[in-house]
């Protein structure tokens, strides 16, 4: 399992805002080049997001199903991209104060052909995918905070 922490300028009301704002996928997970629809439920378990990832016309059309929430502070995932494989990916958030975060993303293959790298190699390849997807994370949710003091 991969575990990639950050920590971000912004209130976790800010950060889960961002995780539960499901059109905003494509802007900060890397990869997902384009959401395709969005349950009105979203991220209530069982809702899905449904997207493309990769580059066209290469590009997988796929979904992503909330499996377990907490509002404001965790997110579990179902990720699917077939046919490579699926993962578990979890959000955890928390409060260091009133203007910082602690998040945590754990990311795991669950099933298909890419169970084959569930090891320290795919673990250092997710690792910094997913420091890049926290770090464009963070970017939205401390724009929301910026905006927020402005308003």
């Amino acid at each position: 399992m991969s575990i990639t922490e950050r920590i971000v300028r912004a209130p976790a009301a800010n950060v889960y805002a961002v995780l539960s704002d499901g059109w905003s996928y494509s802007d900060w997970v890397v990869g997902t080049a384009h959401i395709r629809d969005v349950d009105a439920e979203w991220p209530a378990p069982g809702s899905r997001l449904l997207h493309k990832a990769g580059p066209w016309p290469l590009s997988v059309r796929d979904r992503s199903e909330s499996l377990a929430w907490e509002p404001g502070r965790m997110l579990l995932l179902k990720v699917h991209l077939w046919p490579f494989g699926a993962g578990n990916v979890r959000f955890t958030l928390d409060p260091l104060d009133e203007q910082a975060t602690r998040v945590t993303l754990q990311e795991q293959f669950t099933d298909g052909p890419l169970l084959g790298v569930r090891n320290k190699v795919g673990d250092v390849l997710l690792h910094f995918r997913n420091t890049e997807v926290l770090q464009r994370l963070a970017d939205h949710a401390e724009r929301r905070m910026a905006a927020a003091q402005r308003g």
